[in-house]
C-alpha cells in the first residue's frame, strides 16, 4: 500500500479531488497527517472518505517500538515500519534546539567496518514519506505539532547511505522544508555520505541549501580501504574534488566526519596528512572517538588523544572540534539498538 506522507500538498490535493471530495478537504487531511494522527483520531473528515483512503493508503507508516533515554537527555528511538522492519533514530537536545538523526534505509550495503548499520546488509530503501514520518512521529512524541514544531534540525546520519537512496531522499528534503509543511529550513539540515562521488555532483545540481557532511575517516586511500569499501570505488582525490565542486555551487562549508580508531587513523602523522589534504578548503573537521560496536573488532581513541589530534589540526590551520559524546549509555551509534533487538529476537 502507498503511504500518504509520500505526497506533496499538491499531489494530495489531486488525490482528494480524484476521490470526489471538495478541495478544502486537502488542508484538513494534510494537517492531520503532519500532526501524525491515526485514522481513528481524525474527526473533521467524512468517515466514508477516510474508509476509501484506508483501503489503498497507509496513514502512519511507522510507530515507536522502543524508546530509551540517556543520562544526558538523548533519546534513542526504535521504530517499526508497516511491513515489520525496524529502523532507528536519535533525538539530541542542544541550547539552540532539538536535532533529530533520521535513517534513510533499512540496513545499509556500504559495509563500513565501524558501523552497526551494515550488519545484515541492505534490506530496502525507505520512501520519502517513511523518512518524513520519523520527523513527524518524534515531533508529536515530544509535544510538538504541525504549526508548533519542536524539531529544529535534522541530520541524515542514521541507518543507511542517503545518496544510495537518492530520489527518495531528495523528495524528503523538499517535503520537510516545504513552507506549507513542517517547514524546517534546509540550512538546518545536514546530509552525511560515505562518498558516492557521482551522487554528490548530482546533489549539487539540485541547488538545495543543505550542509554536505563527508564520512572521511582517513587521510589517505590505504587507511580508508581498511574500514570503508567505498574507497575501492572512489579515491580520496576524487572525493575531495567532488566536495570542492559542491562548495563552488552551493557556497556552504563542507563538514568532514572523522571517527578516531585507536591504532588505525589517530596518529599525529595522520593529522598532518589530513591537514595537507584539506588545506585551503572551506571546511570543518568533526572528530568522533569511535563509539565501539561489539560485533566489530575496532576500539575508539581516548578523548585525551582525540583532543591532542584536534589541537594538531588547529595548529595546522584546520578548523576542528571533538564531538560531544551523546547517548553512549543507550546504544546511541547508528544501527546499534536495531542490531541488538534483532539479535535478541524481541
Amino acid at each position: 500500500m502507498s503511504n500518504l506522507l509520500d505526497f506533496s500538498y499538491d499531489e494530495l490535493e489531486e488525490l482528494v479531488l480524484s476521490l470526489g471530495e471538495k478541495k478544502f478537504r486537502t488542508s484538513q487531511l494534510f494537517s492531520a497527517l503532519y500532526n501524525y494522527k491515526s485514522c481513528d483520531e481524525i474527526t473533521n473528515l467524512p468517515k466514508i472518505f477516510l474508509e476509501k483512503l484506508q483501503t489503498e493508503y497507509v496513514f502512519n507508516p511507522l510507530q515507536i517500538y522502543k524508546k530509551l533515554e540517556g543520562k544526558d537527555g538523548t533519546k534513542k528511538y526504535l521504530y517499526k515500519l508497516a511491513d515489520g522492519n525496524l529502523i532507528e533514530g536519535v533525538l539530541m537536545s542542544y541550547k539552540y534546539g532539538n536535532t533529530l538523526c533520521v535513517s534513510t534505509q533499512v540496513g545499509c550495503r556500504m559495509g563500513c567496518t565501524f558501523c552497526a548499520s551494515t550488519l545484515g546488509g541492505l534490506i530496502r530503501n525507505l520512501t520519502a514519506g517513511e523518512i518524513l514520518s520519523q520527523v513527524l512521529c518524534v515531533n508529536r512524541d515530544i509535544g510538538g505539532s504541525y504549526d508548533k514544531r519542536k524539531i529544529t534540525n535534522i541530520v541524515l546520519m542514521g541507518s543507511g547511505e542517503p545518496l544510495d537512496n537518492y530520489d527518495n531522499v531528495v523528495k524528503f528534503l523538499h517535503l520537510v522544508s516545504a513552507q506549507n509543511g513542517i517547514n524546517i529550513s534546509q540550512r538546518n539540515i545536514s546530509l552525511s555520505t560515505c562518498g558516492l562521488v557521482d551522487r554528490i555532483d548530482k546533489l549539487a545540481d539540485e541547488d538545495l541549501q543543505i550542509t554536505l557532511t563527508i564520512s572521511l575517516h582517513a587521510p589517505n586511500d590505504e587507511i580508508r580501504k581498511q574500514t570503508m569499501p567505498i574507497a575501492n570505488r572512489y579515491s580520496i582525490k576524487e572525493l575531495i574534488a567532488a566536495t570542492k565542486r559542491y562548495f563552488e555551487k552551493i557556497k556552504r562549508r563542507i563538514v568532514f566526519e572523522y571517527a578516531l580508531i585507536s591504532g588505525v587513523n589517530d596518529t599525529f602523522e595522520c593529522a598532518d596528512e589530513l591537514s595537507k589534504l584539506l588545506k585551503g578548503m572551506s571546511c570543518h573537521v568533526n572528530l568522533i572517538p569511535l563509539n565501539e560496536v561489539k560485533e566489530r573488532n575496532l576500539v575508539g581513541t581516548t578523548r585525551k588523544r582525540a583532543y591532542a589530534f584536534m589541537e594538531r589540526l588547529n595548529k595546522n590551520g584546520i578548523s576542528a572540534t571533538v564531538r560531544r559524546t551523546m547517548g553512549e549509555d543507550i546504544d546511541g551509534a547508528c544501527g546499534q539498538l536495531r542490531a541488538k533487538v534483532l539479535k535478541e529476537g524481541k
